[in-house]
């Protein structure tokens, strides 16, 4: 194993870690340069701790070089200098970068390339394009050679005298990227617990691998064929069509058939993902009521009566069968009663319940899914079910969104990805019985039992939880703390998207290619990031958990 082999860069979580930070501190602050006055614990915690991220190297258990990063004003350097604005591009996103420290031992360069391209990925991550900093004069041909720009006067002490400067995330590309193309960062590929990218098979991946072929191929068409009647035998739906996009895509589709079916519908919006139904309905031009729920619940009888019988009387509705943003899964056979009691043409977005939950589509109108969540293959193909034969409607709607045109041409009115469609029918392989969805309400149970014992909140009852998606409301920015703990640690859960932060709400999902081994990792770590990170521990200290 090489030295870059053996060196690990991460965010510091846990009390060991940010214990090591302190003396490392010290040490280079204290005894090397005479910033601070030494202390004789050795110990040096920086009057920013609460609010800095802290990016470090390990060489097994021991710290050898970190560096913070901080995003809230007044940067200590507006406290040095008065406020920096009049030097910093207007329009920017600062951050400050300080407390660069690397042991003697490991100066050889290893450590600091490691620590420069986690810090890019974290200012990605987080929106920064510039970062202010105080450069030692003892480095500033360092610095330069990195796109650091000196402005203001030197700061600190004769002994310890540093240069204000200002990189931005542009000149940082330009001029550290040769060097951070060889900072050779090898990690584990981490966990996915998100709702997309899922964690993928090891035969969905060597599908996707196999040599291209034209969507003209007779090989392509038949495997297209074979893809649908799948589709088709899982669902219930009497025909599929397949294309090249996101769920988005499929529900614009689905929005372009009701623009053609006319009259006055009904949307029902239990969270982000049932108002961008809406959004797609008013995009449209669709008349229709929207009906808003609560987000932990699925709709009631008389809630949807009402909504249907009027006035005016719907002649369609459209929901989520999953409300992707919290997990909350709608009553099917309940719509389904409903609905055709009263001739009225039921739509759904049923993009994270199809592999996820047994969903009998037999006589829904129209159903959107996609490859790349619960089916567990690569996200880029949209889905469409129906029950009925869809016409051309060539006068009316735009190409690409002529669902009766893809059927027409034989499923393939344009360019597909066989690439895709090969790993989408690997994926579909092991639907051939219920299995899969055991498999995943038993995960599911195992998750519930344990974030229950740790006193995290969850958002939706299991009773009508879709298992795949488990939704933790947390205060403040508990979620990101929790979210960006469990990244350091290798494992990814959904907590970035502006819905769930708005909300405070981070989810752990279980869809594509989940056991009980990986589970049980991310379980395992759970106990020590929720010891290490204050908000979340304190947000799990007697909290309530639903369910």
């Amino acid at each position: 194993m090489t030295a870059a082999r053996s060196l690990t860069f991460k965010v510091a979580t846990d009390a060991a870690e940010f214990e090591q930070i302190f003396a490392l501190n010290h040490r280079t602050f204290a005894e090397e340069i005479p910033q601070h006055a030494p202390d004789p614990r050795g110990r040096l915690v920086d009057r920013f701790h609460a609010e800095n991220t802290y990016l470090i190297a390990m060489r097994g258990e021991q710290l050898v070089g970190m560096l913070a990063v901080r995003g809230q004003r007044p940067f200590s350097l507006d406290e040095k200098l008065g406020p920096i604005d009049r030097f910093l591009p207007a329009g920017c996103t600062p951050c400050e970068v300080r407390l660069l420290a690397v042991r003697p031992e490991h100066r050889g360069g290893l450590v600091l390339r490691g620590l420069l391209q986690l810090l890019r990925e974290v200012a990605r991550e987080r929106g920064y394009d510039l970062a202010a900093l105080s450069g030692t004069v003892r480095q500033l041909a360092l610095y330069r050679h990195l796109g650091c720009l000196p402005f203001g006067p030197l700061v600190g002490t004769p002994a310890a005298s540093y240069q204000p400067m200002l990189l931005t995330l542009g000149a940082f590309e330009r001029h550290a990227g040769p060097v951070l193309a060889r900072a050779e960062r090898p990690a584990t590929p981490p966990l996915s617990f998100l709702p997309g990218p899922v964690a993928i098979a090891a035969d969905v991946q060597r599908a996707f691998a196999l040599p291209p072929i034209s969507h003209r191929d007779p090989a392509y068409h038949a495997r297209r064929r074979a893809v649908e009647r799948s589709l088709c035998r899982l669902t219930g739906a009497r025909h599929a069509a397949i294309l090249l996009g996101s769920g988005t895509l499929g529900n614009d589709v689905v929005a372009g058939q009701l623009a053609g079916l006319g009259g006055h519908g009904v949307v029902l919006t239990n969270g982000e993902f049932g108002a961008r139904l809406a959004d797609h309905a008013h995009r449209a031009g669709l008349a229709f009521t929207r009906v808003s729920g609560d987000g932990a619940r699925p709709f009631g009888r008389a809630e949807i009566e009402r909504a249907l019988d009027g006035p005016p009387a719907a002649r369609w509705l459209w929901a989520p069968l999953c409300e992707t943003s919290t997990g909350v899964l709608e009553d099917l056979p309940l719509l389904r009663e409903l609905c055709e009691a009263r001739g009225v043409h039921l739509c759904l977005d049923a993009v994270s319940a199809i592999g996820a939950v047994p969903v009998d589509l037999r006589d829904v109108w129209f159903a959107t899914a996609v490859s790349g969540k619960a089916l567990g293959a690569h996200p880029g193909l949209a889905i469409v079910l129906h029950s009925h034969t869809v016409a051309p409607q060539p006068d009316r709607l735009p190409r690409y969104l002529d669902l009766g045109l893809h059927h027409a041409c034989g499923g393939v009115p344009f360019t597909q990805s066989s690439n895709l469609l090969a790993a989408l029918a690997a994926a579909l392989t092991r639907f051939g019985d219920a299995t899969p969805f055991t498999n995943v309400r038993t995960l599911a149970g195992v998750l519930r039992e344990r974030l229950r014992a740790l006193g995290l909140p969850i958002v939706v009852p299991d009773a009508c939880a879709n298992p795949a998606v488990t939704t933790l409301a947390l205060p403040g920015d508990a979620a990101r703390t929790l979210g960006d703990a469990l990244a350091a640690r290798g494992f990814l859960v959904s907590y970035q998207s502006d819905y769930l932060r708005a909300r405070g709400r981070l989810q752990i999902c279980l869809m594509g290619d989940h056991d009980r081994a990986r589970l049980e990792r991310l379980l395992q770590a759970l106990p020590a990031v929720l010891g290490a990170a204050e908000p979340v521990r304190t947000a799990a200290v007697g909290a309530p958990a639903n369910g």
